[in-house]
C-alpha cells in the first residue's frame, strides 16, 4: 500500500486520480466519519493500493483527520508514504516530513504547485534537499500533470526494490 499524506488543498487528490486512473472507492475510516479514498494503480505489471488520506498538518493528532491518518500509517504500515507539500509553504510543511521519517516510514517528497512557487520567485536545490532528508524529491504541478510520470516511476521503482 502507498499512502498519500499532506495538508489540505495541496493536490493529493489530483495525484491520487492520476495514479489510480480514477479507480477509487471512498469510505469512512472504521469507527469514524472521516473519509479515506482507496484505489488501485496498475503499471508495468505491478498492482498497488493507493490511499488518499485526509488533509493533515501533524501526526500528533488533534483533529479527527490527523487521528485517522496516524492510525492508518501505524496499523497498515505503507510500503511508501508520499508526502505532498505546497511548494510555496515548504518551511511550514516540513515538520510533517520529519514526523513521517521519525516514524520510520519510507517517504518520497513531492513539492507540488511549482507553477505558483515559480511565480513567487521561489526555486529549490533538489539535490541538497534530498541529501538533507535522505529521500527522493519530485517537483510537480499536479493540476497540469507536470512531474507525475516521474512520480509514478519512482513509486514503481521503490515498491519493486529497484
Amino acid at each position: 500500500m502507498v499512502a498519500l499524506v499532506g495538508g489540505p488543498n495541496v493536490g493529493k487528490s489530483v495525484i491520487f486520480n492520476y495514479l489510480t486512473g480514477g479507480r477509487v472507492q471512498v469510505a469512512n475510516y472504521p469507527g469514524t466519519t472521516v473519509e479515506v479514498a482507496r484505489g488501485k494503480m496498475i503499471w508495468a505489471g505491478i498492482s498497488l493500493e493507493i490511499v488518499d488520506t485526509p488533509g493533515i498538518y501533524s501526526l500528533l493528532p488533534i483533529t479527527a483527520e490527523e487521528g485517522v491518518t496516524r492510525r492508518l500509517l501505524w496499523t497498515e504500515r505503507p510500503a511508501l508514504t508520499i508526502h505532498v507539500i505546497d511548494a510555496k509553504n515548504l518551511e511550514r510543511m516540513l515538520p510533517l516530513s520529519f514526523q513521517i521519517l521519525e516514524a520510520g516510514l519510507p517517504m518520497l517528497l513531492v513539492l507540488n504547485m511549482m507553477d505558483e512557487a515559480r511565480r513567487l520567485g521561489l526555486s529549490f536545490n533538489v539535490p541538497a534537499l534530498e541529501r538533507a532528508l535522505g529521500v527522493k524529491v519530485i517537483l510537480a504541478t499536479s493540476i497540469r500533470g507536470e512531474g507525475l510520470p516521474e512520480l509514478r516511476e519512482k513509486v514503481i521503482a521503490h515498491v519493486a526494490g529497484l
